[in-house]
């Protein structure tokens, strides 16, 4: 019984921090219908930032934590309208230059930060509690997965509301549904776009942050590794579907605990498996909409 507590609690951890990073990515794909290849980059570079200012202020500690979220969310907002706004804006419609310009970035980046901090993990400081366990069930649950988990929800909670209850979300959905009487009431659509993918790189940022919570390192490709699962996590839950985001990354992440605990380390196997099915019997995903 403790084991299946802990690997479901753990998989709502590791869940959580899909949805982080999936929900920048599914909610620029469902306002706007741009594939971001280059998301991970936001992620990377966020969570190096965040880590460089987060140890200079006061490292392992809760403030040097909350230092390091806010300069990661902050730098992946303004690195994702930046390049919203010198790259994407001018190839909206154009979905193939879309994907060959992001997935160009992602790769340049990825060198880039090699040069910059090297190809090997650094290794990042936590606050004393998020190295501690707490039980629940008799399964000693890692402090740090009840962070991400508050975390997701709050993210979650926070772009829902934005999008339904604030003038600019109301803008930006009456803009993805048409644009061109928007433009006419003098309204410019293009800001509001650029403010979905700030959202999406801020989103990306706190994951960016958290990840080397998780993992205890920053690396040039942790950005890479976790956008695989975001991209599976977007795909499975519907491309665009927020709500689908997060009920796939939970999914994903239980699966793959269970999948590694009781299936000798198939968990990433099984995932692509799962991702085959759902693609083959639900091709829109669990609540993508009908085209």
């Amino acid at each position: 019984m403790s084991t299946i507590v802990l690997l479901l609690i753990t998989g709502l951890g590791l869940g959580a921090l899909y949805f982080l990073v999936a929900s920048g990515l599914s909610l620029i794909y469902g306002l706007m219908g741009v594939l971001n290849f280059a998301h991970g980059s936001f992620l990377t570079i966020s969570a190096f930032l965040g880590w460089e200012v987060g140890r200079r202020v006061s490292d392992g500690t809760w403030w040097g934590l909350a230092i390091s979220a806010l300069v990661g969310m902050a730098v992946g907002a303004i690195v994702a309208a930046l390049t919203e706004y010198l790259l994407i804006r001018r190839l909206y419609e154009r979905h193939i230059e879309q994907a060959l310009v992001t997935v160009g970035l992602s790769l340049a980046t990825v060198a880039l930060f090699e040069g910059i901090w090297g190809t090997d993990p650094i290794y990042t400081a936590r606050p004393d509690w998020l190295t501690q366990t707490t039980e629940i069930l008799g399964a000693k649950i890692p402090n740090d997965r009840f962070l991400l988990i508050a975390c997701a929800l709050v993210v979650l909670g926070g772009i829902v509301l934005f999008l339904k209850r604030t003038r600019y979300g109301l803008i930006i959905r009456a803009g993805v549904e048409n644009r061109q009487m928007v433009t006419a009431l003098g309204i410019d659509v293009r800001r509001s776009f650029t403010l979905v993918f700030a959202i999406g790189g801020a989103a990306a940022g706190l994951g960016g942050v958290l990840a080397s919570v998780y993992y205890g390192y920053v690396s040039a490709h942790l950005g890479s590794v976790l956008l695989i699962f975001a991209f599976i996590v977007t795909v499975i839950g519907g491309l665009g579907s927020l709500t689908g985001a997060a009920v796939a990354s939970v999914l994903v992440a239980v699966l793959q605990q269970f999948a590694n605990y009781y299936l000798g380390g198939t968990g990433d196997l099984v995932v692509v498996v799962a991702l085959a099915a759902v693609l083959l019997v639900r091709p829109r995903g669990l609540m993508g909409k009908i085209a």
